[in-house]
């Protein structure tokens, strides 16, 4: 069983495209639910309509690992957010679901591939992120049917 724990979205891109430059200044903001478009994103998130058939058109982070990092890193203070992930999960191993289509609240998804942690996670998360989360970073999907997802909703893989 999946739990959608947090959804977030951002109007646009604080890291991406900012290489060699300070982060942008555009927030995570926490919603309740989402609308997931087929073929196109989350609705209101920086990634909808980004290109035809982007394999991140929708980004989840496992919460365990977000726990683990905290303690480890000493960065308690840290939101999951801070990633920069749009749904935060509980209760699956996110790598198991690259290539793999599956089904969340009656919204199909395919895991495309692996979001491999950068150099900003170090500073957008804690000192030290981005090596811990060599192979664990989350997991880049594609939406292929419409529907809502809501957070705090228990749902089956």
């Amino acid at each position: 069983m999946i739990l959608i724990e947090h959804i977030y979205l951002s109007r646009g891109h604080a890291y991406f495209g900012q290489h060699g430059q300070a982060p942008a200044e555009h927030a995570m903001i926490s919603v309740p639910e989402v609308e997931c478009v087929a073929g196109r994103g989350l609705r209101g998130d920086r990634f909808f309509d980004y290109k035809a058939d982007y394999k991140g058109q929708v980004t989840f982070f496992a919460g365990e690992i977000y726990d683990e990092l905290r303690d480890t890193l000493d960065a308690h203070e840290r939101e999951p957010w801070a990633f920069r992930r749009n749904v935060i999960t509980r209760g699956v191993d996110l790598n198991t679901l690259i290539g793999v289509e599956f089904t969340i609240q009656n919204i199909r998804f395919h895991g495309s591939a692996e979001c491999s942690p950068c150099d900003w996670m170090d500073v957008g998360f804690a000192p030290g992120a981005r090596a811990a989360l060599v192979g664990r970073g989350g997991l880049r999907a594609r939406i292929l049917t419409d529907g809502i997802l809501r957070a705090d909703v228990p749902a089956s893989a």
